[in-house]
């Protein structure tokens, strides 16, 4: 193997890569609050609503500098798609407070809609976000089957990123 081959995953290493590590940890830690704390998981899901947005919106920035599309449209989109996302999620706590939904389960919920607008969004921005969003959504159901989930997670979500890193490698190489 040659000097070249190892240096060109260090030069391929995206801010998509490093998004998707972010998101990763910052779920697992929100997975952990919602089990420790579901009032608290709560709070922390909707901040990590904006945290999604923010993250799609430099994706997508960073995509418009390499494409001819408009960053206007871009940040358009992504605001309407993340601002009904959380009107959704609003509708959740609206039926949590009107008793039908439990407040230990409402976390949960939220999480499966943020699975789901992280996986929607993925389409747009890329398939990492949807791996993401994939993660959120398996996440959640291990969390309601499996006492100790957590682990099991913390596997899922390290075969991600080796999964990803794997990827990069193989498409370095195939492009050289």
């Amino acid at each position: 193997m040659s000097e070249d081959a190892i240096i060109i995953p260090k030069k391929r290493f995206h801010i998509e890569e490093a998004l998707l590590i972010l998101l990763l940890i910052l779920s697992l830690v929100g997975i952990g609050i919602t089990d420790f704390s579901p009032s608290d998981g709560y709070g922390y899901w909707i901040i990590m609503m904006f945290v999604f947005a923010l993250s799609a919106i430099i994706i997508g920035w960073r995509q418009s500098k390499h494409r001819s599309v408009d960053f206007k449209k871009i940040l358009r989109e992504q605001s309407i798609h993340w601002f009904t996302s959380l009107m959704i999620v609003g509708g959740a706590f609206l039926i949590q407070k009107s008793g039908r939904i439990q407040t230990d389960d409402i976390g949960l919920v939220i999480l499966l809609i943020l699975s789901l607008s992280t996986i929607l969004d993925g389409l747009r921005v890329g398939w990492r976000f949807s791996l993401v969003g994939i993660f959120l959504g398996v996440s959640a159901v291990i969390a309601v089957y499996t006492e100790h989930f957590l682990w099991i997670e913390l596997l899922i979500a390290l075969l991600i990123v080796l999964a990803t890193i794997v990827w990069e490698v193989w498409q370095a190489k195939k492009a050289y």
